[in-house]
Formats: structure tokens, sequence, C-alpha cells
């Protein structure tokens, strides 16, 4: 197993980017991957497209991989008389997750919160007994209400606050996702040497709001063949039975079959299963019935559809700030990232 560059992964990981606001991640990104490609350029959309060009493609042949690179946060909808801010979510959330975190309100500076909620001991025994909702909590900036609105503006993103710390044999961090399919696309970018085909590596805006990035960019690039890069659920967790369980950690990249925006070729999956096996990296199957990637996209939104399917990186504790990936699985995903798109023309892509 080659060594990971933790120090770049956490970078990565703790830089802010809610989506439509991805311009901190964005500019990290491209300072690290202009280096790595023949082209680079930034869409409307906030996109970045890069390319690594096959030396011979007579046939002309694209594939786009790609990861996304904003984060479930916030955006401001409020200021109340008292300083408080309210916000409404930019992607999933379960509401309890919210409970006693930190975020960043990023306004006119940086500004830390932390979210606040009715205290337990005022509630009525009803309200103690209920799930709570996002509508229940508001931040608490700890300023007087004139320094916060001078500071904050309805519209402003929030983030979430959480350290990067390497944990046993796993890294554990708010933002495992995507950021830790951001780094995997990075490093496979630097471990191409030579492809068969043109490679457009995006890294792309909006995913957590409907895959809007992934949809412009497999639209302007059409692209052949298609990857996705994204974590998935490791629920490999005590009281989880072995059919809930959907990947774990430690035992390889994930080869998604099918989520619920997305069915992978079949094609592809074997292609991606034989690679493995002829290089010896760990792989485990993956079928997520709910939730999707920018998979989808890639497949159906360029006007011929895409060869696609997705490499995901088994994660626990997906959507909260202690999200957690085993280091092994994140050097498999590189590792067979790597030798597909090194081997893509040694296949029979035939129905």
């Amino acid at each position: 197993m080659g060594k990971l560059n933790i120090k770049l992964l956490k970078d990565i990981c703790t830089a802010f980017g809610a989506p439509g606001f991805e311009h901190e991640i964005r500019n990290l990104v491209i300072k690290e991957v202009e280096p790595l490609v023949d082209e680079l350029t930034v869409d409307n959309m906030g996109n970045i497209h890069t390319v690594k060009r096959a030396k011979k493609n007579p046939e002309g042949k694209k594939v786009m991989v790609a990861a996304h690179m904003d984060e479930i946060g916030f955006i401001v909808t409020h200021i109340d008389d008292h300083g408080f801010v309210r916000f409404h979510t930019l992607g999933g959330f379960d509401p309890k997750t919210l409970t006693a975190q930190r975020v960043v309100i990023h306004g006119k500076e940086d500004i830390m919160g932390v979210m606040g909620c009715k205290p337990i001991h005022v509630m009525t025994p009803e309200e103690r007994n209920k799930m709570p909702k996002n509508k229940d909590y508001f931040i608490d900036c700890g300023m007087e209400a004139d320094r916060v609105k001078e500071l904050i503006q309805v519209g402003n993103p929030i983030t979430r606050e959480r350290e990067f710390i390497e944990m046993g044999e796993c890294v554990n961090c708010k933002s495992i996702d995507n950021r830790v399919s951001v780094f995997v696309l990075l490093e496979t970018l630097k471990n191409l040497k030579s492809v068969p085909y043109d490679v457009y590596g995006i890294f792309t805006v909006q995913e957590e709001v409907g895959l809007r990035g992934a949809q412009v960019a497999a639209h302007q690039i059409n692209p052949d063949f298609g990857f996705g890069l994204d974590t998935t659920i490791a629920y490999d967790l005590p009281g989880a039975q072995a059919h809930e369980q959907i990947t774990s950690l430690g035992k390889g990249a994930a080869i998604k079959i099918m989520d619920a925006s997305a069915i992978s070729d079949y094609r592809m999956v074997d292609f991606l299963k034989k690679v493995a096996d002829e290089h010896k990296i760990p792989w485990q199957p993956e079928i997520l019935t709910a939730g999707g990637t920018d998979t989808a996209a890639v497949q159906k939104t360029g006007k011929n559809g895409a060869i696609s399917g997705a490499i995901s990186i088994p994660t626990r504790y997906l959507h909260q700030v202690i999200e957690m990936a085993n280091k092994k699985d994140i050097q498999a995903s590189i590792d067979l990232l790597t030798k597909a798109l090194q081997s893509l023309d040694d296949f029979d892509w035939g129905f």
C-alpha cells in the first residue's frame, strides 16, 4: 500500500465549500491539479475541468471522472433582533446531528457560531420524546445583535467546523463526503503517465443539491466512458444486519452496482472487477438503495450517454461531522481508478 499524503487530505477535508460557494476548495484544487494535467479550465458553474491527453487516440474517445467539491452546509435566512441566526439547509441533514455543533458563517469575516436549541431542562415531556427538526435550531454567534448584523447578511453560506484527525487505521473529519474523492482523483492524476483515451478529470459543484455541476460538465464533454467518485455508506456497526451493511471499512474500494439515481453499466462493473482482481486490489460490491451521486449525471447527460460506473469509498457516519474512512480503502480506490483508466482499451465493450 502506498503512503497517503495525509497533509493534503487534511487540507482538502477542512477547506470550506458549501454548495454554490465552492471558491475556497476550488482554489486549493486548482493549485494542486494544475501541474498534473495538460489543460485546465473553470466553467460558468464553477466546475474545474482538467484534461489528461492520450498520446494516441484515433477514435477520439473521452473518459469523464467526476468528484464533487461541495459539502453539505447551510445558508443564512434571517437574523433576529437578538442576533440569533436562522438558516436553511444546503443538502441532506439528519436534524439530531446538529445538536451541540460548531459552525462557521462566511460573512464579511468568518464568524464562529454554535447550533442552539431549547434546553432539555425546560422542555415538556412531549417535547423531550419528539425527534428534533431543522427549524428547532438557531445559530448563536456570541455577539450583540448590531455586530452580528454588521458582519453577516441573509444569503451568507455556513459550513460545519470540525478538525481532521487520524484514528487507528482511519481518518475522521467533517466533509470526508466528498473531499476524500477529490483527494483520490488528485492522486490518480499524479499516477497517470499515459492513458489510452483522453481523461477529463472534473471537480464538480453543487452535487449535494441535485448533481447540478456534473450535469453541466457531462453535457459539455459528452463522454464515452464515465466514472463517479463518491463516498458510500458503511453500516458495519453494532446492531446492523448483514444485509443492511452496504459496505464495510477496511474491505477495499466499493464497485457500485447501483444507487437510487443510477444503475451502473454491467460492462463497467465487470471491467472494474476484472481490473481489481488482476492487480490484487481489494474491492467490495455496493448496492445503495437510497441516495445518488454524480454517476447518474455522467451516465445520462451527454448527448450519446456514457458507459458508466463508480468507485465508492466506504464511510461511516455519513452527513455527520465525524465521518470516518479507512486509509486502506482510500488507497485501494486510488489504485483501482489508476489501473482502470490505464487499461480501458484492453476490454471488450460490446453488448
